[in-house]
């Protein structure tokens, strides 16, 4: 029979991961009751939460019927049908240590999960979901970026760091090629000896420098796709 609604769809594919309603809802934190609970769609960010949980699944396909039930990663955001709906490679935390070295390797950006995020306009480019490490950028604002936070960056290609950055209308993600990934705001750039200065907003930690040359790659921080829950 032909799956025609969003909970037909999902039942579907749990019987294709052979994976219990029970147990679905509970690895998205979800009641047990969830499936049956699905009356036209599914709220957007329960759509997230699926989707990080089953990298393999096409949201598209599960709201709307189109496509196939799985999704083929790419290293790439792209829309999903007609809802406005970017399905974009997120880096959490535990992955972003050796981010790095295979950030150039398009297999490995296969084996990341993928954040859905809701835009309201054309998104063009190289995107990526990162997940906010520790509270050097926290300093109580409504600016903070809080540990845990999932912020939606926008690639700054490495012909542009030749020229002076925009630095004063954004956070930026610094992806270094052997050591991880910090968010910051940048202060300074002396385009020169391609020398960025760093400015963590969190009054306990100093400013610092990082050479260009140790960067694989850049992203301007362009929105909070999720808060960390704070209790």
């Amino acid at each position: 029979m032909e799956a025609t609604t969003v909970k037909d769809r999902l039942i579907q594919f749990l019987k294709y991961k052979h994976i219990s309603q029970a147990k679905f809802a509970l690895s998205v934190g979800l009641s047990g009751g969830f499936v049956n609970s699905i009356r036209k769609s599914i709220l957007p960010n329960t759509l997230s939460r699926i989707a990080v949980q089953y990298p393999d699944l096409n949201t598209g396909w599960l709201i709307t019927g189109e496509g196939g039930m799985l999704k083929e990663l790419e290293d790439s955001a792209h829309a999903v049908s007609d809802l406005q709906f970017l399905n974009i490679p997120f880096v959490p935390i535990h992955a972003q240590a050796g981010y790095g070295r295979g950030y150039g390797d398009l297999e490995y950006i296969k084996t990341l999960p993928t954040f859905p995020v809701i835009v309201d306009k054309t998104y063009r480019g190289k995107y990526r979901v990162i997940e906010v490490e520790g509270d050097s950028m926290d300093d109580g604002s409504r600016n903070a970026l809080c540990d845990g936070d999932k912020i939606l960056c926008r690639e700054v290609k490495p012909d542009d760091w030749k020229s002076k950055l925009n630095y004063k209308d954004w956070f930026f993600v610094i992806v270094y090629k052997n050591d991880g990934i910090v968010v910051k705001q940048i202060i300074d750039h002396d385009v020169e000896n391609g020398i960025i200065k760093c400015h963590p907003l969190n009054p306990i930690f100093d400013d610092f420098e990082v050479n260009l040359r140790d960067v694989a790659e850049l992203f301007n921080v362009i929105k909070i796709v999720e808060r960390n829950a704070r209790i």
